[in-house]
């Protein structure tokens, strides 16, 4: 049988990414999404916030440049 190549080594994906420890307490770190409750989250893109499961968006304003 063929080897199988070699795992790539990326990013750490999960939902314990969406979290962070602030003190003894633990925050969300993306916004809610006001449509489907606070179990859903927004995905935080380069010019937008958007919810996968009813794909209800947020736009934000670009950066400006100087």
């Amino acid at each position: 049988m063929a080897d199988k190549p070699a795992a790539k080594k990326g990013a750490v994906k999960g939902i314990w990414n969406t979290y962070k420890k602030e003190g003894d307490k633990v925050a969300k770190k993306n916004k809610s999404c006001p449509k489907c409750g606070s179990g859903f989250s927004l995905a935080a893109h380069k010019e937008r916030l958007y919810c996968g499961m009813c794909h209800y968006t947020e736009f934000t304003k670009p950066a400006e440049k100087k």
